[in-house]
């Protein structure tokens, strides 16, 4: 029992000081306890497996795959829309719908659904995500309150209750309690979440230049259209060598765009590819035609092309990057046409900077200079190839990094379909899969289904700090229980308060379980506490209601560590957070929510 307790308090202490990993010090604990024969390694491991667990890793790929797709991006534009600039609306918008769906759907699916749409805005009004990630785990705990199914403690005491002979509870008997919990977690959180944002950190400026800023550089929107090639066109059939745009009309087809959908219109596929001279045109591709616009309107009119509406420039499986000629480059002094990026790497250049002037026109004959910065355009592998195999030139940023951060938007359909069906198994019981089957589907289903641009882009979205953290905390419960800790605390607590009265006990039953869920899941937590509330209630000749109500409470309005519940692990390092961040604000959130829900629970449910 000692052991365990210092172990216990170490990591605490650790975890405060912030001086090592938070991972690191909880491997570190339970690697302690193994060696003391506290804890088996079935037994130490067995958070590895927790389904909890396996969620997490599954959440976090969903909800990369809802930040790739551009739903997010949808989502967080509909909320700021809603909102405004008004930075408290903005707060209380995001803490009331994080609530409402927690009310049905598992916190941790909850933040993992609304944690992405929390990233893009910040990255759209270009503002630190640290004051509303935390807040939004909270909220989701919060919400949990609201609805009979919103958390698993709240089943564990309607089953207390059923076992004990009395009436079980109905499905909306918390939303008072929950009501009351967002209000005062909205009170608390709204002035203490200023102390989140980080105003000491710089987000660092990146290698590379965005792809809408190479756009804009490049002026490609202005001589760029898009045209459809209809069955009648006199093109359709012939190949691009035959169609000699370059010589008769000073333009080129920069790309060659097909779309194809599924009959309910939901599911669609894009694809995108480089015409070379033996590209034979067909029906229904969409040319992208660069050049000066009169020769583009001229050639399309004889060549019977439907122009689009929209010519955006998409980098789904092509896209563009700068490259530098070197001084010492065997190209200097050639034509751009000899250079051989075409036949060597199946690029495009679709204009130069040369001493702060773009030149878009004229290429093939332009003379390389040392220090040209070329803007080229291609398979995004094919661009990475030139960094890799050619010392001419000198490849600007990170291709495969900027390939990664592409937003797949046609997919954002599908990707919403994937996660509603998710949700829907999570949220009605009648559905015969587990919750933790359901992610784990999810996951695999966007992953599969093109969510993604790779498999390494889905394992990178996962946090595996965040994982490990919660993994590893999980033993500790066990050996708390095994060693007697947890039944020492619980047992005398009924012993020192039962005989001053049920508004002590009461007080007493609410922050020691506050406290034991900090360190254990608060199911099990609820479980340990559920059947001491109902054995005190029974002694002292008075109603349960109000102890089993601060059984679950306490369990759930946990804030002041971020491995007390999953939620508040998930948001951690996406928001910078430390150990000190959640006592800055999450301990007294929690005292402050503890001592509001005492006074009103004998109020709600009399003794």
């Amino acid at each position: 029992m000692i052991i365990t307790i210092l172990v216990l308090l170490a990591t605490v202490t650790m975890f405060v000081t912030g001086k090592i990993r938070a991972d690191i010090v909880a491997l570190c604990a339970l690697t302690i306890l193994i060696l003391c024969g506290i804890l088996s390694p079935a037994e130490a491991l067995s958070g590895f497996s927790n389904p909890v667990v396996i969620m997490m890793v599954g959440l976090f790929v969903v909800g990369g795959a809802i930040l790739q797709t551009g739903l997010a991006k949808a989502a967080s534009h509909r909320i700021m829309h809603l909102a405004g600039s008004n930075e408290t609306a903005t707060f209380l918008l995001v803490v009331t719908v994080t609530a409402l769906i927690g009310a049905f759907v598992s916190n941790t699916g909850t933040v993992a659904l609304m944690m992405p749409i929390i990233v893009s805005m910040s990255m759209e009004s270009r503002k630190s995500p640290s004051r509303l990630l935390m807040p939004l785990a909270f909220a989701s705990s919060m919400g949990g309150m609201l609805t009979l199914i919103g958390t698993p403690p709240n089943l564990v005491i309607d089953e207390t209750l059923r076992e004990a002979g009395y009436s079980g509870l109905s499905f909306f008997s918390f939303f008072p309690v929950g009501i009351l919990c967002l209000a005062v977690g909205i009170a608390v959180m709204l002035p203490l979440s200023k102390w989140l944002v980080k105003t000491g950190t710089k987000e660092g400026k990146r290698r590379e230049k965005s792809l809408e800023k190479l756009v804009e550089e490049y002026r490609l929107s202005n001589n760029v259209e898009a045209y459809r090639v209809d069955r009648r066109s006199s093109i359709v059939g012939k190949t691009v060598a035959q169609l000699n745009l370059r010589a008769e009309h000073n333009i080129s087809i920069m790309e060659i765009r097909n779309k194809t959908s599924h009959r309910s219109g939901w599911i669609r596929n894009i694809t995108q590819s480089m015409p070379t001279q033996d590209t034979v045109i067909a029906a229904a591709d969409i040319l992208y035609l660069q050049g000066p616009k009169e020769e583009i309107e001229r050639f399309a009119s004889a060549a019977s092309l439907r122009k689009q509406n929209s010519h955006s420039i998409d980098f789904y499986d092509i896209g563009i990057a700068e490259i530098v000629v070197m001084p010492e480059s065997r190209l200097v002094g050639q034509l751009l046409r000899q250079s051989r990026l075409r036949e060597q790497y199946q690029v495009n250049v679709l204009g130069v900077k040369r001493n702060h002037e773009y030149i878009t026109e004229n290429l093939p004959e332009m003379k390389l200079k040392a220090g040209d910065t070329l803007l080229i355009q291609g398979r995004w592998e094919n661009i990475s190839k030139i960094d890799t195999e050619e010392d001419d030139w000198l490849l600007l940023g990170q291709p495969k990094e900027m390939a990664e951060r592409v937003t797949l938007n046609y997919k954002a359909p599908l990707a919403a379909m994937i996660m509603l069906g998710m949700i829907a198994v999570m949220v009605f019981d009648f559905i015969p899969v587990a919750p933790v089957t359901a992610v784990i589907a999810a996951g695999l289903l966007m992953v599969v289904s093109g969510c993604f641009r790779s498999v390494d882009a889905a394992y990178k979205t996962i946090n595996w700090e965040s994982v490990v953290l919660i993994a590893a905390m999980m033993p500790m419960s066990t050996a708390l229980e095994k060693t007697g800790v947890s039944a020492m605390v619980s047992h005398g607590l009924v012993a020192v308060l039962g005989s001053i009265g049920p508004m002590a006990l009461l007080c007493g039953i609410y922050f020691t379980t506050s406290l034991l869920t900090m360190f254990i899941s608060n199911t099990a937590t609820a479980v340990l506490m559920a059947p001491i509330a109902m054995s005190a209630a029974t002694e002292l000749h008075v109603s349960p209601l109000a102890f089993l109500f601060a059984v679950t409470l306490g369990a759930s309005m946990c804030f002041a560590s971020p491995f007390s519940t999953p939620p508040n692990a998930l948001v951690m390092q996406a928001g910078g957070y430390t150990f000190g961040d959640y006592l800055k604000v999450g301990l007294p959130l929690q005292i402050i929510m503890g001592i509001v829900m005492t006074i009103v629970l004998p109020l709600l449910f009399p003794f």
